[in-house]
């Protein structure tokens, strides 16, 4: 009963210390203190990245503290390229966890024998294309206002997007690949006309009628082509 007693007093004791430091010292008492010592990254939002690559660029020192700086842990983080977003919280006693937002690529170009991830604005991301995103539309010479048109295509209509075989731009506008057929677009498309197209393309099929282009140029109409022009 007595050994029971003194555990429970150096308990309170042990948790009245720590409030007293967090309250009087705050992190910078917090962190000489071993305990505290950072034994642990847990990152969460991965899908392209090498994790090898995130803990890295943390820069964390053998005696690196979950009291440390955690916003400027955060900033390193946002600085790598491919990463949109980031945050560094930490788990008592001794874990990092690291919730980030990868950039979205939309595209895969030719660069010297190999391909290459693009995102929306047709930056080059650091990412692995033959691990991470092989079956990405072809965007040609890497053009911006090609990967621009597949982003927004992305983000409106999915299921379109996974069907895009490649783009390529036409003057100012763009051309898609779909299916061996042709989708043409403005390089300032809109939600609107990207679904009118695939409404208008969803109507043809039923009915079961052939073309070869669908032009989604015009504000209000989708003009079809039976062959190309």
């Amino acid at each position: 009963m007595a050994g029971r007693r003194l555990k429970a007093g150096a308990k309170l004791l042990g948790g009245l210390a720590l409030g007293l430091a967090l309250w009087f010292g705050g992190p910078p008492v917090l962190r000489g203190i071993d305990y505290f010592r950072v034994r642990r990254v847990e990152i969460a939002g991965l899908q392209y990245l090498d994790p090898a690559k995130v803990v890295n660029v943390l820069k964390l020192s053998p005696k690196a503290s979950v009291f440390d700086d955690l916003p400027a842990l955060a900033r390193r983080v946002r600085a790598m390229p491919g990463v949109t977003s980031a945050e560094v919280g930490r788990r008592i006693p001794g874990t990092l966890a690291v919730a980030l937002e990868e950039t979205v690529p939309v595209a895969l170009a030719s660069r010297g024998a190999g391909l290459v991830l693009l995102d929306a604005r047709g930056r080059l991301l650091p990412f692995d294309p033959l691990r991470s995103a092989p079956d990405l539309p072809l965007a040609a010479n890497g053009d911006p206002l090609v990967t621009a048109v597949l982003g927004r295509v992305q983000d409106a209509d999915p299921d379109l997007f996974a069907r895009i075989g490649a783009g390529w731009r036409v003057g100012p506008d763009v051309v898609l690949e779909v299916g061996g057929r042709r989708f043409w677009f403005g390089a300032q498309v809109s939600a609107e006309d990207i679904r009118a197209v695939t409404a208008v393309e969803q109507a043809l099929a039923r009915t079961g009628q052939a073309y070869q282009e669908l032009d989604g140029r015009f504000a209000g109409q989708v003009i079809v082509r039976r062959t190309r022009a």
